[in-house]
């Protein structure tokens, strides 16, 4: 699995000068309510399998999901701003993303999905994918001549005859 560095501006780029006002002022209206927060990820390759560790800062893992199906797996969760009520704070700045996120990461058939691990230490989720042993060992494979192939489906064709009532009959 080659991991090619995601940069976000080939999605990023507006196609003209309409698009590119358009962008801003709904970004700028936007940007005023607490539903976007994309986590920074770090992904890598072993010999082992593929490791991943997801920025999660003042996250419980109890917030957290992980689930895997179909080669893909995906992390979701909340980052919630917590306000009480009458607390005397009026925020003059506010940085910090919060709301709900998902992250979805495609991996390849060699992966062991019985075997994936996930801790959540320090605000980091380490998720570590094992790749399958019997999937990525290497084998050698022996190549027939055209007369051996054809002497062994004959001898199985000899042997079963017919079958009656799903029982095979041997001639």
């Amino acid at each position: 699995m080659a991991l090619n560095r995601y940069t976000g501006m080939e999605n990023n780029m507006p196609q003209s000068f309409s698009s590119m006002l358009d962008r801003f002022f709904n970004e700028s209206v936007n940007t005023k309510g607490l539903s976007s927060f994309t986590p920074h990820v770090d992904a890598c390759e072993t010999d082992k399998g593929y490791e991943i560790e997801v920025a999660l800062p003042g996250i419980r893992k109890e917030d957290v999901a992980i689930d895997y199906q179909e080669g893909r797996l995906s992390i979701s969760g909340e980052r919630r701003f917590e306000k009480s009520e009458g607390d005397g704070r009026r925020y003059q700045m506010l940085e910090t993303q919060y709301g709900s996120f998902n992250r979805t990461f495609y991996l390849p058939d060699n992966v062991n999905p019985d075997q994936i691990k996930a801790k959540l230490e320090d605000g980091i989720l380490h998720v570590t994918v094992p790749k399958d042993v019997q999937k990525t060992m290497k084998r050698q494979i022996s190549i027939a001549s055209g007369s051996e192939q054809n002497d062994k489906e004959n001898a199985k064709n000899k042997k079963v005859k017919s079958a009656e009532n799903g029982k095979a009959v041997e001639a």
